[in-house]
């Protein structure tokens, strides 16, 4: 009797357990599954999982399940469409057997619902999951019900005013797009699906209408920056240079992910000298939006005497400019104008009368400030433009350990396995520090050059691009750092030298790049006030370009951003796409970073 008793429990609760537990997740998550929640009562019990049939292991490939602790757990990271199914967990001690069930749904679908006013800018999220490759933008429908929806072109550029709908960022993770002006028809809703006719997203829109529209007013917000009250204080510097580090491999995961394989350049000391200067005339939410892109704290008041500091102790390897032309038209306010000259030495200078003359004169600033390094940089100056925001840098060292003059080619081998013959800086017996970065994953050489500063070359294990995506998606702030600390703390010896000879100019997305920041409200409404009070004013266009070349005598460098509103001994051969960091050893922050896949 007591024997059928138990067994009627048993029976029981398999029955209740393989009534399973339905779960749904998202692409790109971490799923993980307990086999029992009471985990004293099988202490000594045989654990095992089964997937479609088959047993799951303990070690597994990434997107695979996997087993820890001994099967108490299956562990899948990151959650793809292959995982979608039932899992069963198996659970044998002494004469019983219980099943664990757990029925798993991969939706990628998210619904959305977002209520605007009339006039103003919708932001219709959608994302692509972050394990997959981005090959097509997404696409976007409005869904009229009974099976009937009508696609949105969204190809056109998002930062022109006639352009109602747009995507945000094209082949990218991020299929966001805005619809500019909201009227009372754009209410309904929006499908977002990938090329394949997987759906992403869906955005119920609720349109009312607007609140009577306040005059433009500058009221509260038209005080100058407020002072700097620690002039000496000992953490405002070590405070900017995480920020600028920080700040730096921010845009450095922005740029690649929209260039996977390209070459990459730019000057994260440039990009946040342009920003900076901005600081000084925003207010109210836009100043927050800065602050919070260039990644330093909130009412930093020492930001701009910080910002003159560092120009200043960079001023023997780097020259750093800015300047801002404006319409004659506006009247800058006296306090950005005295405040931008005190801490970024630019003297607003106002714009000429035609645009063949303003495009000369801005192209000459930029060769002037670059030492020609960079001789071009707008084609046009729009009649409508108000206000126009440069900062340009120059940078030129030399190797400390000069390379052999004499000719010397090699291959170099790009991410398709192709291989181009280069010229090369070749030097048999270099006195340097050279280290594998365990966490990086890659072989990191300092060349130290004058001016204080170093240029870093970090090599992934090999040519493939999944190595190099591994070396970029371990580039924290804090990895650089921690790298840079530990090739100090090596050893320098002798190591033939292998690099290409190199001439970089790009010319990154710098429209593309603001918007990832978190400031798009910079091309809509943004409280210049600070700048000028009088009415507003808007961000019409934003570039970069950079410059670096690696040559026998040694690195040279310029950008300019501008915002319109088996040997005896070791070896280190860079034939083979790596990343570079020019560092300066003096202010401890990076002045340029990028990638070479192609040389």
């Amino acid at each position: 009797m007591k024997r059928q008793v138990v067994l009627c429990f048993l029976l029981q609760l398999i029955f209740e357990l393989s009534s399973g537990t339905n779960l749904r997740v998202i692409p790109g998550s971490t799923l993980e599954l307990p086999c029992f929640t009471f985990q004293n009562d099988f202490t000594g019990a045989a654990i095992t999982w089964k997937f479609k049939g088959e047993n799951v292991s303990v070690s597994a490939q990434s997107g695979s399940p996997g087993v820890k602790q001994g099967g108490r757990y299956l562990s899948i990271s990151p959650v793809t469409a292959a995982n979608e199914g039932e899992y069963l967990c198996f659970i044998k001690e002494n004469n019983m057997e219980m099943i664990v069930t757990y029925r798993v749904t991969v939706d990628a679908s998210i619904s959305y619902t977002i209520k605007v006013f009339e006039g103003s800018t919708i932001r219709l999220p959608c994302y692509f999951p972050p394990s997959s490759q981005v090959e097509a933008n997404a696409l976007w429908f409005k869904d009229w019900g009974f099976d009937k929806k009508t696609r949105l072109d969204t190809e056109d550029d998002p930062t022109a005013d006639n352009n109602r709908v747009a995507l945000l960022y094209p082949l990218d993770h991020d299929q966001t797009i805005i619809i500019r002006d909201a009227v009372m028809e754009d209410a309904g809703t929006y499908l977002c699906q990938s090329a394949e006719g997987q759906k992403l997203s869906s955005v119920y829109i609720i349109v009312e209408v607007a609140p009577t529209a306040l005059p433009h007013s500058c009221s509260g917000f038209m005080t100058a920056w407020e002072p700097c009250l620690d002039e000496n204080s000992r953490t405002g510097e070590p405070m900017l240079q995480e920020s600028i580090t920080e700040f730096s491999m921010k845009l450095y995961s922005y740029l690649r992910e929209s260039q996977p394989s390209s070459n990459l350049l730019f000057s994260p000391i440039s990009i946040i000298g342009l920003l900076s200067n901005l600081l000084l005339g925003a207010r109210g939410d836009t100043r927050k939006a800065i602050e919070r892109a260039v990644c330093v704290p909130h009412e930093f008041h020492c930001v701009h005497l910080q910002m003159k500091k560092l120009r200043e102790k960079l001023a023997g390897s780097l020259q750093m400019a800015s300047q801002i032309y404006y319409n004659p038209q506006i009247n800058l306010t006296q306090s950005f104008t005295n405040q931008s000259i005190q801490f970024y030495d630019a003297e607003p200078t106002m714009l000429l009368g035609t645009s063949e003359e303003n495009t000369e004169m801005i192209n000459s600033w930029v060769a002037t400030k670059t030492n020609n390094k960079i001789q071009h940089l707008v084609d046009s100056i729009s009649p409508s433009t108000q206000l126009m925001l440069l900062n340009a840098v120059s940078f030129s060292g030399r190797w400390m350990v000069n390379y052999e003059m004499k000719s010397k080619k090699g291959l170099f081998t790009k991410l398709d396995g192709d291989m181009v013959m280069v010229p090369l800086l070749y030097h048999q017996k270099y006195m340097t520090a050279m280290t594998y970065v365990v966490e990086l994953k890659a072989q990191v050489a300092r060349f130290a050059l004058t001016g204080d500063s170093s240029l870093y070359i970090l090599l992934p294990r090999s040519n493939k691009v999944t190595d190099l995506q591994q070396v970029e998606e371990r580039l924290t702030d804090t990895a650089v750092r921690q790298m840079i600390e530990q090739v100090k703390a090596t050893s320098p010896q002798h190591v033939e030298v292998s690099l290409p000879k190199i001439k970089l100019d790009v010319q990154p997305d710098m429209n593309l790049l603001i918007k990832k920041l978190g400031l798009l409200s910079l091309f809509e409404s943004p409280n210049l006030c600070g700048l000028y009070s009088e009415d507003k004013v808007v961000l019409d266009d934003a570039r970069h370009r950079a410059f670096l070349a690696l040559t026998e005598q040694g690195v040279e460098a310029g950008a300019v951003t501008s915002v319109s509103f088996s040997r005896s001994f070791p070896s280190f051969s860079a034939l083979r796409p790596f990343i570079m960091l020019l560092w300066s050893d003096q202010a401890n922050v990076p002045l340029f970073i990028g990638r070479v896949t192609d040389p």
